[in-house]
C-alpha cells in the first residue's frame, strides 16, 4: 500500500548526458540472501538494467553468499533480457540460500577470488540484518583476502589493482519490517495483503458459524505484522512481542470477547505474531490461546497459522514500485562511491529514499533484540520507530468494545458525509472518525448520499457498534454523491447545519469534497453557521488532491491495475509479439497510469501531464519492434483517460496495429470501473483509519477552543482560515492545510509540464504541521483538477530507462542518519 519513496534530491542525475557511461569497465554483483520476499525480483531488474544503463557489467550471483562461494556457473553475467517478465513474480528468480561457508574466513577466500576473476569490486546485497551485516565484513576483511589470494596465486597484481576495494550497497528484503532505518522493506507490504486476504476470508466463515479465529502470522522478534493486521481487520485482541499483555491478560480477553458477543457481533478475531510473549518472556502459543477462549467463554474457537503462504504470491504494486526505486538508487550509489565509502542501505524515509549507513542500522536493529531481552518493551517500542508507536496507539484506541464512560462538559454534533466517486478506504475513515469521535465524548452524525442527503434531512446518529466491520468494506456505506452545496443553494445547506446543531464537519472524498470546503469557508462572512471547524480527508483513486501527495483509495486501484496488466499479458503467452494498449482511469491525473506502468513493467505510459505527439508515439512503435526484434515478446502500453483528446485509446490501438503490421500484434482494453470496486488494501484501511483519527482530534480541539453559550445552547463559531483543513500526507508529516491557502497558489494556465519527486510508504509520521482549506485552492488546477505539484512524476524518468529508452534520472538518495 506500501507503501512506499523520495522527496527532494541533493543532487542531479549521474546519467546526465556527458556522464552516461561513467560506469565503464566496472561490474556490479547483485544477490538475494536469507530469506525471500515478494519484491525481490524487481529490485533485481532494476539494478540490472539501470547497471547496464549507466554503463556496468551485471553479474547474478545466484544461492546467495553459498552460489558466491562456489562460483562458476553461480555467478552469470546478466542480459537486457535476462529479466524481462520477472517484475509480477513472487520469491526471487536468482535463488537464496543460508551459507555456513561464508562465515569462515576460508569460505571468504573463495568468495573473494570468484568475485575478482570477474572483476567485480561492486555488491548489490538484498537481504535482511544477517546477509548486510555479512556482506560489511567481507567488505572490511577484503584488502586482507585480495594479499592472501596474490600471496597464494590465484590472483594477479593486476586483478588486485582493478579491484582494490569492495564497494557495498545493501536493500533490506523481509517480510517481517524488522530493520531499523527504514520505514519498510521489501515484501513487507505484500505480505500484509496475503494476510489481509486470509482474514476476510475465515471473517465470512466465522461470521455464520459464530466463531472465534485465533490467527498466527510470522514475527519472531517483530510484531509489526500483527499489529498493522490488526488495525486494517478491526482485531479484537492483539498479541505482539514488543508490547505484551498485563498479567491478568486472560480475564481481559474473554471479558473483551463476551461484551462484543454480547453487544451482537457474530466472530471474534484474534491476531497474534508467532513470537508473541508475555511480560515474564514466557511464550504465548494460538493453542493457548485457543484453550483459554473455548473453555473459559465456550465459544467455538479455531486456530489458523498462515506460515509460509505470507511469503508467497505475487508482489504488490507498492513492493514492485519499492523495488524498481530501490535497485535503481542502488546502481547510482555504487556509480557515485569511492574508495573509502563505508556500505549504505537504501532506505525509505517518509516519501523519500535516503542512503543510511549500514552498520548503523544494523546496531539500532540490535538494540531493540536487547531490549526485548531485559524486558524493556517501551523502549522496545519507541525503538521501532515513529509508526510503530503510532500504529500501536491508534490501535489501542479503536479496540474498546464499547466506548468508555468519559463524560465532558459539553457534547458537541459532528456531521461525517461522503463527496465524490466511491473509493477503497472511505468505510474505514467513517469507522474510525465514528469512534474516535465517541471516545472524545461526541456525538457522530452520518450524512448519507453527501449533500443531496444533507439538504433532504438524511442524518443519523451514530454509535459505537453501528461502524463495526466496515473497516475491510469496499465502496461507500454511507452513499456518494459528487452534487457540492453551492448547486443546491447555500441557504438551505445553512439552514440544516443549523437543523441538526452540527459543530464540526468531516468530509471524505476527492476534489469535489475539497472543493465543498472551500465553497463553505468563503461564504463564511454571510452564513455564520459554516463558521464551524471543516477537515477534508482526499479520498479518490485519482490522487488528484491538492494538499497531499496520497489520496485514500489510490493505493487499491493501483493494484487492480496491476494485478489486471499482469492477467493480460499472461493471457499471450502463447502468442508471441503482442502488445497490449490499456486505458485508465484517474481523470486527468496520470498517476495510474505512471505507476501501474513501473510496477507493471510498461514500455510507455501516456499522460497529460507531459505533452506528447506523433513523432512520439511513432518513436515508441519502433521501440517495441526493436525490442521484439532482440527476444521480448510482449509489449505493454497504459493511457490516461484524459491524456489527450485527439490521441485516444481506440486511435494509439490502430496506430499500433498499423505501424506494427509484419512485428507485433495489437490488443486494447479499457479497465472501467473495476478499478474502483474491490476491498480495500492494507494501506487504505490504515490510511483512512489514521486520517480520520488525527482530524477528530483536531476538529476536537478547535470546538473546545471555539465554543459559547448563545440562546440557552452552547455553539461553535470561528472563521480562521486554519479551521478549514484538508488532511494530507506529505512526506513524513500529516499536515492540516487551509483549503484557501491551496487556492491561492492555483496555477490556471493550460501548460502542465512538471517534474517533481517520488512514491508511496506505507507508514508515516504522525507528526503534524498546519496548512488552512483556502490556502490549498492556490495549489490547484481547477480546471483540469489537478494539485499544482506532483511529486510522482520524477518516476517517469526512471520508468523510461527501465523499458530500455533512454532518458534522465535524477538521484534520490540522500544521506541520512536513522531516526
Amino acid at each position: 500500500m506500501a507503501s512506499a519513496v523520495l522527496g527532494d534530491l541533493t543532487s542531479t542525475s549521474a546519467l546526465a548526458a556527458g556522464n552516461l557511461r561513467q560506469a565503464q569497465g566496472k561490474s556490479i554483483g547483485v544477490f538475494t540472501s536469507g530469506g525471500d520476499s515478494q519484491g525481490m525480483n524487481a529490485a533485481v531488474r532494476a539494478v540490472v538494467r539501470m547497471g547496464i544503463h549507466v554503463g556496468f557489467r551485471v553479474y547474478y550471483i545466484h544461492e546467495g553468499y553459498q552460489g558466491m562461494v562456489d562460483g562458476a556457473d553461480n555467478i552469470k553475467e546478466a542480459t537486457w533480457t535476462s529479466v524481462s517478465g520477472i517484475i509480477q513474480q513472487g520469491g526471487t528468480v536468482i535463488g537464496s540460500a543460508r551459507c555456513q561457508d561464508f562465515r569462515e574466513r576460508a569460505g571468504r577466500l573463495k568468495a573473494a577470488a570468484n568475485l575478482v576473476k570477474l572483476g567485480i569490486s561492486n555488491l548489490v546485497v538484498i537481504g535482511g540484518d544477517g546477509s548486510l551485516t555479512g556482506a560489511n565484513c567481507f567488505r572490511q576483511e577484503w584488502a586482507g583476502l585480495l594479499e592472501e589470494l596474490e600471496k597464494k596465486g590465484e590472483i594477479t597484481a593486476e586483478q588486485s589493482k582493478n579491484c582494490s576495494h569492495l564497494n557495498i550497497v545493501g536493500m533490506v528484503g523481509s517480510i517481517d519490517n524488522d530493520f531499523c532505518g527504514t520505514d519498510m522493506t521489501i515484501g513487507c507490504d505484500t505480505a500484509l495483503h496475503r494476510i489481509m486476504e486470509s482474514v476476510d476470508a475465515i471473517t465470512t466463515t466465522a461470521q455464520s458459524h459464530q466463531r472465534t479465529f485465533v490467527m498466527e502470522v510470522m514475527g519472531r522478534h517483530c510484531g509489526y505484522l500483527a499489529l498493522v493486521t490488526a488495525l486494517a481487520c478491526g482485531a479484537d485482541w492483539l498479541f505482539i512481542p514488543e508490547w505484551p499483555p498485563e498479567a491478568d491478560w486472560e480475564d481481559h480477553m474473554c471479558r473483551r470477547l463476551s461484551e462484543l458477543r454480547s453487544a451482537g457481533s457474530r466472530l471474534g478475531i484474534v491476531i497474534m505474531a508467532e513470537g508473541a510473549i508475555d511480560q515474564k518472556g514466557s511464550a504465548i502459543t494460538s493453542n493457548r490461546v485457543k484453550e483459554i477462549i473455548s473453555t473459559r467463554l465456550g465459544h467455538d474457537t479455531r486456530v489458523t497459522v498462515l506460515g509460509h503462504v505470507q511469503r508467497g504470491g505475487n508482489p504488490s504494486a507498492f513492493d514492485r514500485v519499492l523495488g524498481c526505486r530501490m535497485g535503481a538508487e542502488a546502481v547510482l550509489a555504487l556509480l557515485e562511491a569511492k574508495p573509502d565509502t563505508p556500505a549504505c542501505v537504501v532506505s525509505l524515509d517518509g516519501n523519500q529514499a535516503v542512503r543510511v549507513n549500514l552498520m548503523e542500522c544494523v546496531e539500532r536493529t540490535q538494540q531493540v533484540a536487547a531490549a526485548m531481552k531485559k524486558g524493556n518493551f517501551e523502549n522496545c517500542v519507541s525503538l521501532r520507530g515513529r509508526s510503530f508507536r503510532n500504529n500501536l496507539e491508534i490501535y489501542k484506541i479503536l479496540s474498546h468494545v464499547k466506548p468508555p464512560n468519559n463524560p465532558q462538559q459539553h457534547v458537541f454534533n459532528i456531521g461525517i458525509m461522503n463527496v465524490g466517486a466511491p473509493a477503497a478506504g472511505m468505510n474505514a475513515a467513517v469507522r474510525s472518525a465514528v469512534r474516535t469521535a465517541i471516545l472524545n465524548g461526541h456525538q457522530p452524525y452520518a450524512i448519507y448520499e453527501g449533500f443531496e442527503g444533507l439538504a433532504e434531512g438524511r442524518l443519523k446518529k451514530l454509535n459505537w457498534m453501528d461502524v463495526g466491520g466496515w473497516v475491510g468494506s469496499g465502496g461507500a456505506k454511507l452513499g456518494a454523491k459528487r452534487t457540492q452545496p453551492a448547486k443546491l443553494g447555500l441557504p438551505q445547506i445553512a439552514s440544516k447545519f443549523k437543523e441538526f446543531n452540527l459543530s464540526a464537519l468531516i468530509i471524505i472524498g476527492g476534489f469535489e469534497a475539497y472543493d465543498s470546503v472551500l465553497q463553505l469557508a468563503e461564504a463564511r462572512p454571510q452564513y455564520k453557521e459554516f463558521c464551524i471547524p471543516m477537515v477534508v480527508i482526499p479520498c479518490t483513486i485519482s490522487n488528484n488532491v491538492p494538499g497531499t501527495e496520497f489520496s485514500l483509495g489510490t493505493d487499491t486501484a493501483l493494484n487492480a491495475i496491476t494485478d489486471i496488466c499482469d492477467r493480460i499479458k499472461q493471457s499471450a503467452s502463447g502468442t508471441k509479439r503482442r502488445v497490449f494498449v490499456v486505458e485508465t482511469m484517474g481523470g486527468y491525473c496520470g498517476y495510474l497510469a505512471t505507476l501501474a506502468g513501473l510496477a507493471g513493467g510498461a514500455d510507455a505510459a501516456y499522460i497529460f501531464e507531459e505533452r506528447f505527439g506523433m513523432r512520439d508515439l511513432q518513436t515508441d512503435v519502433e521501440h517495441l519492434a526493436k525490442k521484439m526484434v532482440e527476444g521480448v515478446e510482449r509489449g505493454l502500453i497504459l493511457r490516461n483517460e484524459k491524456c489527450n483528446e485527439n490521441y485516444t485509446t481506440d486511435f494509439i490501438y490502430q496506430l499500433y496495429c498499423e505501424e506494427g503490421k509484419g512485428i507485433f500484434s495489437a490488443r486494447k482494453n479499457v479497465l472501467g470501473h473495476m478499478q474502483q470496486g474491490g476491498c480495500p488494501s492494507p494501506f487504505d484501511r490504515n490510511l483512512g483509519t489514521k486520517l480520520a483519527a488525527k482530524s477528530v482530534a483536531f476538529l476536537a480541539e478547535k470546538m473546545h477552543n471555539n465554543y459559547k453559550e448563545e440562546g440557552g445552547r452552547v455553539v461553535v463559531e470561528c472563521n480562521e482560515e486554519d479551521t478549514a483543513c484538508l488532511i494530507g500526507l506529505n512526506r513524513r508529516t500529516v499536515q492540516f492545510s487551509p483549503v484557501t491557502h491551496i487556492k491561492s497558489q492555483t496555477d490556471f494556465q493550460d501548460d502542465m509540464t512538471r517534474t517533481v519527486s517520488i512514491e508511496e510508504a506505507e507508514e508515516f509520521s504522525m507528526t503534524t504541521t498546519l496548512t488552512p482549506v483556502t490556502h490549498l485552492k492556490a495549489w490547484s488546477d481547477f480546471k483540469h483538477r489537478l494539485p499544482r505539484e506532483q511529486w510522482w512524476l520524477k518516476l517517469r524518468p526512471l520508468l523510461r530507462i527501465l523499458a530500455k529508452h533512454e532518458s534522465v534520472y535524477e538521484v534520490e538518495g540522500t544521506e541520512a542518519s536513522i531516526e
